[in-house]
């Protein structure tokens, strides 16, 4: 089976590492039973030998990103690998996904498109010198994407990747397939997930390969069953450890808290996930049991009947009251946030219901929950602040309390963005001190400058608790336990 290779850049969000907690054996079996079904037929022979063959080469291009430090921007490295791509690119030998690594690696994205139809695992295998149960790993993770139609490459592509696209999407080869048949381009270059080892795909095919999904090895530490606030008919409280996903990423939704909550429960149904807090964050989250409870706790969030309290750990003390900011609409962190109303930006409001002086959180509970020491000058006393999240935007409550001057504890993200813009006023292009700008240009290039040299994503925990969840008027009411920067030194 042949294959054409198509690469682009991608931006992708830092990785989070490992942490502390209760150790807990969560074993499971991954897609084995699928794969050994599927190397049973009578291709699989092929494939094995193939994979062990250093005589067949199968050209391909691939997108090696560097993750850098403080910035989302992620540089693309386009190579040209054989069936010993482990050796010739400095790829890690691949075995299986579990055991859980202990840390992220850098990311890589395959970016393919299948010249001839085949089983996609078999595909995958040759195209990319994987072997077959890491493959079934990684269909079963959620790491690999399909579409039918290549979608129309960057203006960073090569011309060899444009000669590739202008070629399989050209007029003349789409309308000979039938999977095509009655959809629009924009319709047909949609990216689904890739659910079955075993699944076929068809000559034209893209597919997106995540061969190196965001890992949570925090997933297969912590006591789930000791996290279960409540279990009603229709939904799950679950008090979600910090180091987290609430229902996974783009490439990993196997290490969830919906997918181990699930497991501890020994439900015979996934649960689904209604809201989302930051990997970050602990606390109350909400996890429904059907597909129709999780609409109508959506329709809730949209008819403001939910209610959700926070207890922040800031640096610096807050003022008790209302704070407005509006936060600029673009998907990167971090997120920038201006006091001044900016056309197009999106209110937070956040009400400080109380804020009191703490002791500054014990160095070894620090080091147990893997807080990060992002710089702050003073480290006596810290601010647990009790906050009613009245709208809630992504990291707004970090990203508005880094803005008053007064970011929460180990969050790498805002921390020294905070001291940066208190060092040096003006720094932030929408901090308190903001200068004027000669040209939108000018404007753009500091808002780029000041993204890229923060962002950073903390390791496991900050100083932020989701502590309370409430609705319909309070007659749905839970609590989270004590937050981390609580408990007894270790």
């Amino acid at each position: 089976m042949a294959s054409m290779g198509f690469s682009s850049i991608f931006t992708n969000n830092c990785r989070n590492l490992g942490g502390g907690g209760g150790p807990i054996s969560l074993l499971r079996t991954l897609a084995s039973t699928h794969v050994s079904s599927c190397l049973n037929k009578n291709h699989s022979n092929n494939v094995d030998v193939s994979l062990c063959s250093n005589k067949r080469a199968f050209a391909f291009q691939s997108s090696k990103q560097r993750v850098v430090t403080h910035s989302h921007t992620a540089d693309a490295v386009t190579a040209t690998a054989t069936a010993t791509a482990s050796s010739v690119n400095g790829y890690p030998e691949y075995h299986r996904l579990l055991p859980c690594p202990a840390q992220n690696g850098p990311p890589r994205i395959e970016h393919l498109v299948v010249s001839e139809g085949g089983p996609v695992l078999e595909y995958i295998c040759k195209a990319l010198d994987l072997p077959p149960l890491f493959v079934a790993d990684l269909i079963h993770f959620g790491a690999v994407f399909y579409a039918l139609v290549c979608p129309k490459p960057p203006s960073t592509a090569t011309p060899e990747q444009i000669r590739i696209f202008k070629e399989v999407t050209a007029p003349s080869v789409v309308k000979k397939r039938a999977s095509v048949k009655g959809k629009t381009i924009r319709e047909a270059q949609k990216t689904f997930r890739i659910t079955h080892v075993d699944q076929l795909v068809e000559a034209g095919t893209y597919l997106r390969v995540h061969v190196h999904p965001k890992r949570f090895p925090r997933c297969y530490e912590i006591d789930w069953k000791s996290r279960i606030i409540a279990v009603t008919e229709s939904y799950v409280i679950l008090d979600k450890p910090a180091g987290t996903s609430v229902g996974g990423t783009s490439d990993n939704i196997e290490e969830s808290c919906a997918t181990f909550a699930t497991r501890a429960l020994e439900l015979t149904d996934p649960l689904y996930t209604t809201h989302q807090i930051d990997n970050c964050t602990e606390g109350c989250v909400v996890l429904a049991r059907t597909k129709e409870y999780c609409s109508v706790f959506h329709g809730k969030i949209r008819e403001k009947k939910v209610k959700k309290l926070y207890l922040a750990l800031a640096a610096a003390p807050l003022p008790v009251g209302l704070i407005t900011h509006y936060m600029r609409p673009v998907n990167i962190a971090p997120r920038l946030v201006s006091e001044d109303f900016v056309k197009g930006w999106q209110l937070c409001q956040l009400e400080v219901l109380e804020c009191k002086e703490v002791l500054w959180p014990d160095s070894s509970v620090e080091k147990s929950y893997h807080v990060e020491d992002c710089g702050w000058p003073s480290k006596d006393y810290a601010y647990e602040c009790k906050i009613n999240l009245l709208t809630g935007r992504t990291h707004q409550i970090r990203a508005q309390l880094a803005a008053c001057g007064a970011p929460i504890v180990g969050d790498s993200m805002y921390m020294p963005a905070a001291i940066a813009e208190s060092s040096s006023p003006g720094l932030d292009p929408y901090g308190n001190h903001k200068k004027q700008y000669a040209t939108e240009d000018d404007k753009e290039m500091a808002i780029a400058e000041w993204i890229s040299q923060h962002g950073k994503e903390p390791s496991v925990a900050v100083g932020l608790q989701a502590c309370q969840i409430s609705w319909d008027d309070g007659e749905h009411f839970y609590e989270a336990g004590s937050p981390w920067w609580r408990c007894k030194k270790v």
